[in-house]
């Protein structure tokens, strides 16, 4: 039988885990301007959200990581992908026009108000679609985690 961590790891890895999940949420909301992106940022709250998985386990989670909110996320994440990239096909006849950064000025100023970045880069679609990235990673690298830990769980119990 597995021994249960002790309460200064768990409270240490919790704040660490706030802390690894503050800065990817950074990493996905600059990766426009700065190395990074939506990859890189999905991937590191992950990784705080799998630290807090090896330490409390999946019941246990402080994060309450369940099947409905993995499954919410990740349908949201690959529909703002899609959508995003359907927008800038009507809008222009290209898949994932930037529509906020508007090159060939072909999309309606109302739409291209829409999605214009409120940043001095002026980077259009691309924060969102690095916040839809860094969902959609986040969700698969937690689900296999929990697959992998829930494996070992049963192969513990035979």
């Amino acid at each position: 039988m597995k021994q249960k961590p002790s309460i200064i790891l768990r409270i240490t890895i919790l704040a660490i885990a706030f802390v690894i999940i503050a800065y990817g949420i950074l990493i996905i909301l600059g990766g426009h301007i700065t190395p990074g992106g939506g990859f890189q940022g999905g991937a590191m709250i992950a990784s705080a959200l799998i630290l807090t998985l090896l330490v409390y386990g999946v019941k246990n989670n402080p994060f309450n990581i369940s099947h409905s909110f993995i499954n919410v996320v990740e349908n949201v994440s690959a529909l703002g992908y899609v959508l995003l990239g359907i927008i800038g096909l009507f809008t222009s006849g290209f898949f994932l026009y930037n529509m906020g950064a508007d090159v060939y000025n072909i999309v309606p100023s109302i739409i291209q108000a829409i999605f214009h970045y409120p940043d001095t880069t002026n980077a259009g679609i691309i924060p969102y679609l690095n916040i839809f990235i860094g969902l959609k990673v986040l969700v698969g690298l937690t689900t296999v985690a929990i697959a992998f830990y829930s494996f070992d769980k049963l192969e513990s119990d035979h």
